[in-house]
């Protein structure tokens, strides 16, 4: 009998038993790197599932330790994204390679036996030895989460995509998001901060609360598969609709809209921008009125409501008038009256101003806690969404790498200190 079959499921959390959340007593073993797979982990921990990350000691770890720029303590240093992302969870380091080290695989099989959710963005997980069948065999009520850019076999597609390497602008171009950035004049761009591995990450959470209402009810485990590229598919609104149905391939135009106005992004005097979107009469009029523009003569069928209108020498000059308004306003100014009129329009931020508005202090958004690496207190973005009774919380910050290593080996997986030094020696743990 292996060692994983004698083992006692434990109940979670077990490591750090103050974790509290809507998901307390939900175990995680993470088996992933930089943002995707990582970040889904976050967002259970953050609301009390007990994660624990693993990471091979050999390279160093998870690379989002050392993306740059990094942030630094004297001879230490880490970096922000490992601050705000690796919150919440428990560092445990094995060399994963199975076929080269079978300790390992009995490690991990144990830890497969005592967790509920197993999240990977490794893609190429048979060439360690792991398999979807195997993990079920050890654990049937296991819920397996396959985090990648094109998806994996279970679920359909060819050999050649599922094979290829991706990262987020690749998704953005393969599913059609990156088409309509930018300006009709230019090349396409891509939206920049790894927004489909978020996304892909929201997806994959998504999905795993879906199937844990379904190991309540029947007590069986299954296979959850999000992509990048799928991701943003999915939110590409009318998209895939209008060229099915029409033919109509939308594509990129730049900071206006083509049939409505105004809207778009403004510069004003004091040198910032305001984004604004006045869709629809209702909302034309409110505008025209709080800027004091003469509305008999710019009427919204005339100046404001089609494309036609926006072409004509009446749209035109009346989007100058926009443009001179906010040039001789300055942004507070300008998105007062907005506000006051309840236009939907904002002010393009940057982080210092995010983090000094009063609206997002008074929601709590900031929260402080310990960088393990660092040993120093820092500040991130708290919590999305907020829950009225079971609230997210920061129980630990970002750990060091390795830093629970000998806590799970003991406490969980019932090994002694000789086995554990003795896997020290060889390099398998750290």
């Amino acid at each position: 009998m292996e060692r994983w079959e004698k083992l006692e499921r434990k109940t979670a959390p077990a490591i750090a038993e103050d974790i509290q959340g809507p998901l307390s007593g939900i175990r995680v073993l993470l088996n992933g790197s930089v943002v995707a797979a990582p970040f889904a982990a976050t967002m259970l921990s953050d609301f009390g599932a007990e994660v624990i990350a693993l990471e091979r000691p050999k390279v160093g770890g998870d690379t989002a330790r050392a993306q740059k720029p990094q942030i630094t303590e004297g001879e230490k240093h880490i970096s922000g994204s490992w601050m705000q992302n690796a919150r919440n969870k428990l560092s445990f380091t094995l060399e994963t390679n199975f076929n080269k080290v079978p300790e390992s695989k009995e490690i991990f099989l144990s830890l497969i036996k005592e967790c509920d959710v197993w999240i990977e963005n490794m893609v190429w997980i048979e060439k360690l030895g792991i398999t979807d069948e195997m993990l079920m065999e050890v654990n049937p009520r296991l819920i397996i989460c396959h985090v990648s850019g094109f998806g994996t076999p279970k679920f359909g597609g060819e050999e050649r995509y599922l094979n290829r390497a991706c990262y987020d602008p690749l998704a953005q171009a393969e599913s059609g998001w990156c088409l309509l950035q930018g300006f009709p004049d230019k090349p396409p761009y891509y939206a920049q901060q790894y927004i489909g591995d978020y996304l892909s990450g929201l997806f994959a959470v998504n999905g795993i609360l879906m199937a844990l209402r379904v190991v309540e009810k029947t007590g069986k485990g299954q296979i959850i598969d999000s992509t990048l590229c799928e991701s943003y598919m999915r939110v590409m609104d009318d998209n895939y609709t209008l060229w099915s149905q029409a033919g109509i391939q939308k594509q990129r135009q730049g900071i206006k809209q083509a049939t409505y106005q105004p809207a778009g992004i403004f510069p004003t005097k004091d040198g910032k921008y305001i984004n604004l979107g006045a869709y629809g009469k209702g909302a034309y009029e409110k505008v025209m009125k709080g800027f004091g523009f003469d509305l008999e003569k710019y009427s919204y069928e005339a100046a404001g409501g089609s494309e036609e209108a926006l072409q004509s020498d009446l749209g035109k000059e009346l989007d100058q008038k926009f443009a001179d308004y906010f040039m001789e306003h300055d942004s507070k100014e300008a998105i007062d009256i907005l506000i006051d009129n309840r236009i939907g329009a904002a002010v393009i931020k940057n982080c210092e101003d995010v983090m000094n508005e009063e609206h997002w202090k008074d929601r709590g958004d900031w929260v402080t806690y310990e960088d393990q690496t660092l040993g120093k207190e820092v500040t991130a973005f708290g919590f999305a969404p907020k829950m009225s009774e079971t609230p997210g919380k920061v129980w630990r910050g970002a750990p060091r790498l390795g830093q629970d290593t000998e806590a799970v080996m003991k406490k969980l997986l019932g090994y002694s200190q000789e086995e554990i030094d003795a896997f020290k020696g060889r390099g398998i743990i750290d």
